[in-house]
């Protein structure tokens, strides 16, 4: 972290009307629960890359993307696969707070869908297909490292999340605020 900050300190680049913002963020989790019945593993995997464009100083509009697999098993079935996608737009306001720091604020807004599947003894035990939509709002605060490259970090945001089961089953609406439960960290280019 202090090789970060150090490298942060002797960047002068701020991003520029007219320039393009790429962007992304990779999670993997992996969590093992140990039960008297048995044990339960879950692998998450995300990639969440987003491409905008820097109209005025403060403003950047875009389109933002994730992909992700969640893979559990547990006592209850061999396997069970979550496939999961969203794609939508985003507009951020930047506020720099000198030439190596800014505070930024992400207003995210898009389609999403969820694809489960259940094996047992590699059998097909059930699937599950829903469709929905997010809303999300994200503070951050950029570190300019380098030429317009930078390192993103927040620590939580404001989400609503909608899924309709297309079997039948029950809508989930949920509503999250994670400032302070949630950390994630991300790179950003400037071009």
């Amino acid at each position: 972290m202090l090789v970060i900050l150090a490298l942060a300190m002797v960047s002068f680049a701020n991003a520029q009307k007219g320039s393009v913002l790429v962007m992304g963020s990779i999670n993997y989790s992996s969590q093992t629960y140990s039960f008297a019945g048995g044990d339960s593993e879950q692998n998450v995997f995300t990639f969440s890359p987003k491409v905008g464009y820097q109209f005025h100083q403060n403003w950047t509009a875009g389109i933002e993307a994730s992909v992700g697999t969640i893979k559990q098993e547990n006592f209850d079935f061999d396997e069970q696969k979550t496939n999961t996608s969203s794609f939508g737009g985003f507009v951020r306001y930047t506020q720099p707070l000198n030439q190596t720091f800014s505070f930024y604020t992400d207003l995210g807004l898009g389609f999403q869908n969820l694809k489960r599947t259940a094996y047992n003894n590699n059998n097909m035990v059930g699937r599950e297909k829903a469709d929905g939509i997010y809303v999300g709002v994200t503070p951050a605060i950029y570190i300019n490292v380098n030429k317009g490259f930078g390192l993103n970090f927040n620590i939580g945001g404001l989400g609503y999340n909608t899924l309709s089961y297309n079997n039948g089953g029950g809508d989930v609406k949920s509503f999250d605020l994670s400032f302070g439960q949630a950390f994630s960290v991300g790179i950003s280019k400037n071009f």
